[in-house]
Parts: structure tokens; C-alpha cells; sequence
């Protein structure tokens, strides 16, 4: 019974459940195996029958979890191992090699993007691992606002440039809409739409 309601405990129930359902189970089997013995020959072989089964099970329950604890153990004495194979704080460890970090490269001069949009054939090449956030950001505004800087990048530079500079999504976009004639307010006239 459950102290806090009062009610059977449904664990209980489902224990008993299935020690019924194991009982008719041997008993239906002894019936089966033994047709013209008596009643009390049946119910002896049954019970005898079930004794086993139980005994059975219990070890079985048993030896799991005594490879349980056993796992268990292990785990603790692996984790006590380690720990004494770890330095104590402020006892250093072994020297470490310093790490020597390559010295800065100087930043390349990069055009503005309006001037390199407005010098397609010019002399200076784009390299994107020389621009700063600054400048791949002022690239991809000047991409979402007019959608053909993309397409005159991949012209020039290729698409998997395009899509390192601008990002996936924003190529995608711009190539998506490039075949649909879309109102855009703020670059058409009136008198063109």
C-alpha cells in the first residue's frame, strides 16, 4: 500500500500479476507433459517445477548484480588510478616546448568594394583571407542591396568563391531571384513598373 494515498502499490500489483501468469504457465506445462498422473502428482511435479524456475531466476538476478558491483568497483579503482597518476597542483609537469605563434602578416591594401565593382579588369586580385570583418561585411551589405555584385563575383572569381564571401544563403538568393522579374521599389521607376 502507498503511505501517501493509500491506494495499492501498482509495482505490487505487477509483481503479482506476473507470479500468477508464471504459475499457470508451469502448471499448463506439466499438465501437457504429464496427461494421466493424479492430481496430486501434477501439483507436486508443478510446484517442484516452479521452485526451479524461481531458484533459477533469483540466481540469475543475483549473479547480474554481482557483475554489476563488480563493474562498478573497477570504474572506482580505474577513476583512483588516475588520480593518482595526475600531478599535484602546483608540482609542475613535464616542461613543455614553448609554443612560437608565426608573426602577423602585413594587411594587403584592399579597394573599397565600390571601387573594385567600378575596376572589373583592374590589376588587383580579391584575395578573401586578406580582407577583414570589416570589409566581408561591407561586401555582403553591398551584395544584399544589388544582387548582381554576386553574379559579377562568380563571373570573375568563381562560384565557391562567391559562396565563401557572400555565404551560401545569399548566392542561393541571388541566383534563385535572378530568374524572376521582382519589384524592387527602390531601384525601379515607376514608369518601368
Amino acid at each position: 500500500m502507498l503511505l501517501d494515498s493509500g491506494r495499492d502499490c501498482p509495482r505490487c500489483e505487477d509483481r503479482q500479476v506476473d507470479r500468477r501468469a508464471q504459475r499457470h504457465a508451469v502448471v499448463a506445462a506439466v499438465d501437457a507433459a504429464m496427461p494421466g498422473a493424479s492430481e496430486a502428482e501434477r501439483r507436486t511435479a508443478a510446484e517442484r517445477q516452479l521452485h526451479e524456475t524461481v531458484t533459477a531466476r533469483t540466481w540469475a538476478k543475483a549473479r547480474e548484480w554481482e557483475q554489476y558491483r563488480a563493474r562498478k568497483a573497477a570504474a572506482a579503482q580505474a577513476r583512483s588510478e588516475a588520480a593518482a597518476a595526475q600531478p599535484a597542483p602546483g608540482v609542475p609537469a613535464v616542461p613543455v616546448a614553448p609554443v612560437v605563434l608565426p608573426a602577423p602578416r602585413p594587411a594587403a591594401v584592399v579597394p573599397a568594394p565600390e571601387a573594385e565593382t567600378a575596376d572589373v579588369d583592374g590589376a588587383q586580385e580579391l584575395v578573401l583571407e586578406d580582407l577583414t570583418r570589416e570589409q566581408v561585411r561591407d561586401w555582403r551589405v553591398k551584395a544584399m542591396k544589388d544582387h548582381q555584385v554576386v553574379f559579377d563575383h562568380i563571373d570573375r572569381y568563381g562560384e565557391t568563391s562567391a559562396r565563401r564571401l557572400f555565404s551560401n544563403q545569399l548566392v542561393d538568393q541571388a541566383q534563385r531571384l535572378s530568374g524572376t522579374r521582382h519589384l524592387v521599389l527602390g531601384h525601379t521607376t515607376w514608369g518601368q513598373a
